[in-house]
């Protein structure tokens, strides 16, 4: 991961397009990386994960490019690398894995981000019908090694067509059902990368199963 650190590094203090077509070749070879790694990824997550086929790496990674038709940041290329590794790849709306690799601010994670509100629907209704599967997870001494908890924003109160008074009602308030922890860039450089990763993906698989079956429902 070295040629991919250094490639961000000076990427971040030099966004622009000449800058990055000057290093065309050094981009592909960091993407070249983050591929193998992507790909490695995928063969270990499959043992675990029915639900996730053996897809192209391509089809995970997101493009380096950002869209800054509504930012007032206008810095044309982002400057981390990420893979989301699901059934349909970046663009699915299942519960997946995802690689986040920055210097200074790497992490791993997945879950489902701000899903519609048809998928959105079905998982408050499993979580309000099966309350017991979900905090059986989050208390799991294993899953809690890497995920303190579902991340991200909150209803201020129970979400449209659930009691309020429903005893687990913290549980339906969140707009996503994700999970992450941050790397420090030691480990991601390091040989124990590879072993972190598949741990830590297989211990997420426990909540990606119980947010897919409720999807599949």
């Amino acid at each position: 991961m070295n040629v991919l650190f250094d490639f961000l590094k000076e990427l971040r203090e030099n966004n622009t397009r000449e800058w990055f077509n000057e290093n065309k070749r050094r981009y592909e070879e960091s993407k070249g990386q983050m591929l193998f790694f992507t790909e490695l990824m995928i063969q270990e997550i499959h043992k675990f994960d029915a639900d996730v086929p053996m897809i192209d790496p391509k089809d995970c990674l997101f493009r380096i490019f950002r869209d800054v038709r509504f930012s007032h940041d206008k810095s044309p290329y982002k400057t981390h690398f990420g893979s989301f590794i699901a059934k349909g790849g970046r663009k699915s709306d299942r519960a997946g894995y995802y690689i986040h690799l920055e210097p200074g601010n790497s992490f791993l994670g997945g879950g489902v981000w701000h899903p519609e509100p048809a998928p959105l629907k079905a998982i408050r209704t499993e979580i309000f019908d099966h309350p017991e599967g979900l905090n059986e997870v989050l208390d799991d001494e294993n899953f809690k090694k890497y995920y303190a908890g579902i991340e991200g924003e909150k209803l201020k109160t129970a979400p449209k067509g659930f009691p309020k008074d429903f005893e687990q009602v913290d549980l339906l308030r969140y707009k996503s059902y994700a999970f992450g922890f941050q790397v420090d860039d030691k480990t991601v450089l390091s040989d124990d990368f590879v072993g972190l990763a598949v741990d830590a993906f297989q211990q997420l698989s426990k909540a990606n199963r119980f947010l897919n079956d409720a999807l599949d429902k």
